[in-house]
């Protein structure tokens, strides 16, 4: 395959490139069909549509910032203590996205910086060579820094050809996700290695990148044992915690949890109460990953005939939940007052085929956790936290028609207090003990070489 050298971070594959480039400009109409779609549910899709092209920035324009990329929520929130730690040292950050959520989320974090001007907050544009290059010559960062999975091959490649250093950060790649990248043989490889360097969670995300010819690889940890919980929100789930206590009453937060998962827990909840097992019944907080499904999953409760409201009924804290089985989570950024209001999580990503969600908030908020069979997305995390005693592996699969293990496994802790308070001071010893992954990246990033051209 035929190859243009670039500033010596790797090379551009110009046969692949092409096709990609054709492909994306005869699917762009797609893109903004798809914004119109979801647009049914929020109209703020479609605002800054000119971002998504590489135009329509408000002046003035800071160029020469730290340019960090987070695609959406969970990425935006993981780069927290990162942009801080910048910002503590004067610097502007150019901070971008790819969906509303993740800007929503930027916007709610750092409300205070981006009115200052601290931080610039814009989308990232579509992958097209041309809408890229407007980007890059309307910013003119000196530092980027892709947040965990994020692979954009114009931008990475344009990048490697003019000597923008370009990293990716707190690092992860499930052995699914290097497979699928290897089925495109040199281009596929190529992709990784025009990076300026690899910060990789773990061993196993380091020696995957490896195995694609990447060379400049650190191994960091994971920045999201690094991101503080809300002081308020982590208030706000105590008090909702001690009146369900006052009630004698436990609850179990399903978080973030995916599209057929709900059925899973749902079938697992109301056999639960039906088996008159405890005392005053437990309750259930369901939280959906993505909002959009949120009436969803309301018509799916109301289908089970449990009794149920959502949290946003609640003008603050949700109070007196008694004669219901469930509070439907329909709010966004409010994860840390489910956990503090929790006795247990069942992980959300985990029950089915999507690789698992973030349980590092759960344990840093000092709540045991449940996990499932698929947690490749997670996989290091995981395990430290079974290690540790926090977490626990539910056995069996309930796409094998086995949801009856997750029943007993909830039966078996919430009927043990004991065993709980031990998972709790486990997970918040093991949250503590894995911090530290932002000074480490810093550290990185100031020895590297960035005279590369």
């Amino acid at each position: 395959m035929s190859v243009h050298s670039n500033s010596g971070y790797g090379a551009r594959p110009l046969v692949w490139f092409a096709v990609y480039q054709l492909l994306w400009h005869l699917l762009l109409p797609l893109a903004f069909v798809r914004l119109a779609w979801r647009a049914r549910h929020s109209f703020a899709y479609l605002h800054h549509i000119p971002e998504r092209l590489g135009f329509g920035y408000d002046k003035p324009i800071t160029q020469g910032s730290i340019w960090i990329h987070a695609v959406s929520v969970g990425e935006t929130r993981a780069a927290q203590p990162l942009i801080e730690a910048y910002l503590a040292r004067g610097e502007t950050i150019l901070l971008t996205h790819m969906t509303l959520n993740g800007r929503r989320t930027g916007k709610q974090l750092f409300a205070k910086q981006i009115a200052a001007g601290q931080i610039r907050q814009v989308y990232l544009p579509y992958d097209l060579c041309w809408s890229v290059e407007h980007f890059l010559n309307s910013f003119k960062p000196k530092l980027g820094l892709f947040m965990e999975t994020e692979a954009w091959p114009t931008v990475i490649f344009r990048c490697a050809e003019i000597g923008l250093p370009l990293f990716l950060v707190n690092a992860r790649l499930s052995e699914r996700s290097a497979r699928r990248v290897s089925r495109f043989g040199k281009a596929g490889c190529s992709l990784f290695q025009a990076f300026a360097g690899i910060l990789a969670q773990t061993d196993f995300d380091a020696e995957r990148y490896r195995s694609l010819g990447v060379k400049n690889i650190s191994i960091v940890g994971n920045l999201k044992f690094d991101v503080p919980l809300d002081v308020k929100l982590v208030e706000q789930g105590k008090l909702w915690k001690k009146e369900l206590h006052d009630s004698k009453r436990l609850m179990v937060c399903a978080a973030s949890t995916r599209d057929g998962e709900e059925e899973i827990i749902l079938k697992v909840w109301k056999d639960l109460l039906l088996s008159h097992s405890f005392g005053p019944a437990p309750l259930l907080c369901l939280v959906p990953r993505h909002p959009e499904r949120f009436t969803e999953v309301a018509d799916a409760i109301h289908a089970a005939g449990l009794k149920f409201r959502r949290r946003s009924e609640w003008s603050g804290t949700p109070r007196d939940c008694h004669g219901l089985d469930i509070v439907l989570g329909d709010s966004m950024g409010e994860m840390p007052m489910y956990y503090s209001a929790a006795d247990l999580v069942v992980m959300g990503g985990s029950l089915l085929p999507f690789g698992g969600q973030n349980l590092i908030e759960a344990c840093a908020a000092g709540c045991p956790v449940l996990l499932g069979a698929y947690t490749y997305n997670f996989q290091q995390a995981s395990l430290d936290a079974i290690q540790a005693g926090a977490a626990k592996r539910i056995e069996g699969d309930p796409l094998l028609g086995e949801s009856i293990t997750l029943m007993e496994a909830l039966k078996a802790l919430l009927l043990n207090a004991a065993e709980l308070s031990r998972m709790s001071d486990a997970a918040k010893a093991y949250s503590i003990e894995h911090q530290g992954a932002t000074g480490r990246i810093l550290a990185v990033l100031e020895q590297q070489d960035f005279s590369l051209n």
